[in-house]
């Protein structure tokens, strides 16, 4: 299964392309769309700059990525849009933040209202509540429940 153009549209509304290096919310060198990885071995820091080619490439990458682990984490059946919200989820939290999550211990026992709850909790960083992370964890809840 691939991210379908909506689940994309998902992603890109609130992880938006930015081709200097700039933190995040608590202080993570981040580029291109919500990119924090190194990039041909060099870490994402203060003044790096790409191009929107380059952006895009890693979001291509990034989407492949985390769609591959959601396939191989995921044991239960699921619907385009249900896909979509955990590609989204797990692109924005890490592969280890979904595979470690009460969110997939309920969607993989058929739970599936159980684990649309769970995004919900997934709203915070560096300890704090983060408005953004709260609409788009709402946004992925709904996407997963349609």
């Amino acid at each position: 299964m691939r991210m379908s153009d909506d689940g994309l549209t998902l992603l890109r509304k609130f992880e938006s392309c930015r081709t200097v290096a700039y933190q995040d919310s608590v202080g993570v060198w981040t580029i291109g769309y919500g990119w924090t990885q190194p990039i041909n071995g060099v870490s994402v820091h203060q003044g790096m700059t790409i191009s929107r080619m380059q952006a895009e490439d890693l979001l291509s990458q990034g989407i492949a990525h985390y769609e591959q682990a959601v396939q191989s984490l995921v044991t239960v059946p699921l619907s385009q849009q249900q896909f979509d919200a955990l590609v989204d989820f797990t692109y924005n939290t890490g592969i280890q933040a979904l595979a470690y999550s009460t969110l997939l211990k309920r969607l993989n026992a058929g739970d599936y209202a159980a684990a649309a709850d769970e995004f919900l909790r997934w709203n915070r960083a560096g300890g704090r509540v983060l408005a953004g992370l709260a609409r788009r964890r709402h946004a992925e809840r709904e996407r997963f429940l349609s």
